[in-house]
């Protein structure tokens, strides 16, 4: 028997943190949250190709013991509906519309990767809606040699399809044994979730968020003087997809941003020393 006053159990967990939708407009985004509720969330933007499975459990669990986390799809990945954008500043329009369906005015960002770069073009369009920021793996818009993470990525799928292994595991991690032990680790991690996984991303959505990658890295730059709030910024030291000088490059750009280089580690160094960053931007957000 329910009486109607139950109060919703908090999840702990991501790997069962059930998939949730929300409309807006004519487009549904998938996402998932955890974590206990009230105050400002922890909105997780993901990277190329990163449909809801592909968030670390490492980094997410210990963010959320204490602060309401919400993961989800931009439009045409995973369960969300829609096509993907074919720039970042609409998909950062996307996300903006995603956040404030769902009633939040001010929000915290944990971004990865491309979900850095459309986090900034969010940022820079809204200052006043981000209260903290992270962002790893990133760079700023016009950043040298973004534009070649297209060639990158296409050059990694092969490798790996000839070694039978996830890409991730070669475009996140350096190829040495601490890197190959690292990468392993973590798409074993990935597959922690058992049931009710997303959906795969396409090949076709790839290939637009890469050409959309391409034109970030040709734009202007953009003004990241606007970004006043505290920022985390964090990285390997041998970033192949997004060189490592970009982690530093807005470190300087942005004022009183905090910047971490991890050793003997690539783009997804921060996956690699999760024991040492996690509580790091645990701390940071709860500030």
């Amino acid at each position: 028997m329910t009486t109607g006053n139950e109060v919703e159990p908090v999840i702990d967990s991501y790997a069962v943190a059930p998939n949730k939708s929300i409309t807006v407009g004519k487009e549904t985004f998938a996402y998932r949250e955890l974590g206990p509720r009230g105050g400002i969330p922890v909105i997780f933007f993901a990277h190329l190709a990163a449909n809801l499975d592909n968030w670390d459990p490492r980094i997410v669990d210990p963010i959320a013991r204490n602060r309401h986390v919400i993961a989800f799809d931009q439009l045409g990945v995973g369960a969300s509906s829609g096509r993907v954008r074919k720039t970042l500043e609409e998909a950062a329009d996307d996300a903006y519309e995603f956040i404030t369906a769902l009633g939040f005015e001010t929000i915290d960002v944990f971004s990865f990767s491309m979900g850095g770069f459309i986090a900034q073009d969010l940022i820079v369009k809204h200052p006043d809606l981000v209260r903290r920021l992270v962002l790893t793996g990133t760079g700023p818009r016009g950043g040298k040699d973004i534009d070649k993470v297209a060639g990158v990525t296409y050059r990694d799928i092969l490798r790996a399809a000839l070694a039978r292994s996830d890409p991730k595991e070669f475009l996140f991690f350096n190829r040495d044994t601490a890197g190959k032990r690292a990468g392993k680790a973590f798409i074993g991690r990935l597959k922690e979730r058992t049931a009710n996984r997303d959906a795969a991303v396409s090949t076709k959505a790839l290939q637009t968020q890469l050409k959309a990658i391409q034109k970030y890295g040709r734009s202007a730059p953009s003004d990241l003087s606007v970004i006043t709030r505290p920022t985390l910024i964090a990285n390997g030291d041998n970033d192949r997809m997004v060189p490592t000088v970009l982690s530093e490059e807005l470190s300087r750009r942005i004022p009183g941003s905090e910047l971490i280089i991890y050793p003997n580690s690539g783009h997804g160094g921060i996956f690699q020393f999760h024991q040492d960053f996690a509580p790091i931007a645990a701390k940071f957000l709860a500030a």
